[in-house]
């Protein structure tokens, strides 16, 4: 979703800056940000090599603020039905996402020295897994495993136009990959 785009570019930026100011040391590497396309596994990915979380940044960011943002404007409101008032509220961007999807992850690794990769999975964005994972390579890499009835993120031509329309302005790159190469 939007969201997830808008978080991604956030972390690239926010590495930039730390590299700019010499807390970050060495070649940044590849900055883009990827939105994957994979019809098999019914999936729709962002991915970014930015700051990364740590284990207690993802307690504090996900399972804290926004799960409780989420959580909290969803019991206000719940005698309400346009999902347009539940966007834009603190924290429920990333939990968005769950409006399209049946599970989502989050593999992330922090660029700080000795953080240790961490996967976290929730089928319903309210009770969730948090593990060590194998990720070596600093960023952040959202999956969203895409519910029967949001198809449409799974055609390449909907993702480029939300891409086109919302993302071609911003001041890092953004591109589409699907199962046929990179566009």
């Amino acid at each position: 979703r939007c969201e997830l785009i808008s978080n991604a570019v956030d972390a690239t930026t926010k590495l930039k800056t730390l590299s700019s100011v010499g807390e970050v040391k060495g070649d940044l590497g590849d900055t883009r940000v990827r939105v994957s396309i994979d019809k098999n596994k019914k999936t729709l990915t962002v991915s970014d090599h930015g700051i990364g979380m740590t284990s207690e940044e993802v307690d504090k960011y996900i399972n804290q603020i926004a799960f409780s943002g989420a959580k909290d404007f969803l019991e206000k409101y719940k005698d309400k039905t346009d999902e347009g008032q539940i966007i834009g509220h603190f924290g429920l961007g990333f939990y968005s996402s769950f409006m399209v999807s049946d599970k989502v992850e989050i593999e992330t690794l922090s660029y700080k020295d000795g953080a240790e990769a961490v996967l976290w999975s929730s089928k319903d964005g309210t009770d969730y897994e948090l593990e060590k994972s194998t990720k070596n390579t600093r960023g952040t890499v959202v999956t969203m495993y895409l519910s029967e009835d949001s198809k449409e993120f799974q055609e390449e031509y909907t993702v480029t136009s939300v891409l086109k329309k919302y993302f071609s302005f911003l001041p890092v790159n953004i591109y589409l990959v699907n199962v046929d190469g990179v566009k």
